[in-house]
């Protein structure tokens, strides 16, 4: 498998991208540079949760829809192996039988207590945490419950209820060739990846997190399990601190789309899914991303059903 490096822009409109639950459960913020954070684990529990709902097999998980440690998780899927299985038993085929049945372990990897010996798998895709590309407000209101705290009070309860504004957040993502081998991810591994983050934001959304929407996924994928260009992030413009909506976003990605074409010879393929609302600008054009690459790069692009 070829590395890749992943670029995922959504936008968060009037909702909690990711609650901060030392802090009230606030939209998690640098304070300083007004940026909204996610983290990469909340990124990752929608992939983990899309590709449960295609009926893949998690080690992240519930079984029988309880929430159990990592021993009972393992419990049922050791159960299958024939045999005891425990440190002198266990050997090169039990553990990629292990691997096959568990997608997310192929994908992140995981610390998994086998009878007293952990494995130790390192995931070929890791995400960096998300910030927005815009300084971002966070809007506060008090939120009142029908239902009262304790059964002698006769009024509901009330709370805070935080969201942002408006946030144009971005993601860093890689997959590392060499490391996919370890953990025997697959090819459709990766095309179900691509298909969980343009799908499952909106399609997982609870009444915190409705109001997100994807606008933007790119998989860079090279010629070899060498090659790794950077953070795609630090090619985009920052944004402007009176947006509201996507109507009011235009992402300059001229310094991005400079340096696609700068290491075409580097790379396999793009795989693409855009968003039609979002606007982008290059070299005083405006319009589509895929609309403003060279055409060098539009022979490489594979675009993906969202």
């Amino acid at each position: 498998m070829n590395n890749s490096e992943i670029l995922f822009l959504y936008d968060a409109k009037m909702t909690n991208p990711n609650g901060n639950v030392d802090d009230e459960n606030r939209p998690r913020m640098d304070y300083e540079s007004k940026r909204n954070l996610v983290s990469d684990v909340r990124l990752k529990r929608y992939i983990r949760d899309y590709l449960e709902l295609q009926g893949k097999s998690l080690y992240v998980g519930k079984v029988d829809g309880k929430t159990v440690n990592a021993e009972k998780r393992l419990e049922p899927l050791l159960a299958e192996l024939p045999g005891k299985v425990d440190k002198k038993t266990w050997n090169a085929e039990h553990e990629a039988w292990l691997l096959d049945q568990l997608i997310d372990v192929r994908l992140f990897g995981a610390t998994m207590p086998v009878k007293g010996m952990p494995l130790t798998f390192t995931g070929p895709v890791q995400f960096s945490w998300g910030y927005s590309l815009n300084p971002v407000t966070i809007m506060e209101s008090t939120i009142t419950t029908h239902f009262s705290s304790t059964g002698e009070q006769s009024q509901g309860t009330m709370g805070r209820d935080y969201r942002v504004v408006y946030s144009f957040l971005s993601f860093y993502g890689l997959i590392s060739g060499k490391r996919a081998q370890w953990t025997r991810l697959t090819e459709e591994d990766v095309q179900l990846l691509d298909e969980a983050l343009v799908r499952s934001i909106p399609l997982l959304a609870t009444r915190s997190k409705i109001g997100q929407s994807p606008r933007l996924y790119m998989r860079v994928e090279y010629v070899d399990d060498l090659t790794l260009i950077g953070d795609w992030r630090d090619k985009l413009d920052p944004l402007g601190d009176s947006l509201n909506q996507i109507n009011d976003v235009e992402l300059n990605a001229e310094r991005l789309i400079t340096k696609l074409e700068q290491v075409k010879d580097k790379i396999h393929r793009i795989h693409l899914w855009e968003d039609t609302d979002l606007k982008v600008s290059s070299q005083g054009a405006a319009g589509a991303f895929s609309e403003l690459l060279p055409s060098a790069l539009q022979t490489k692009l594979h675009r993906i059903d969202g």
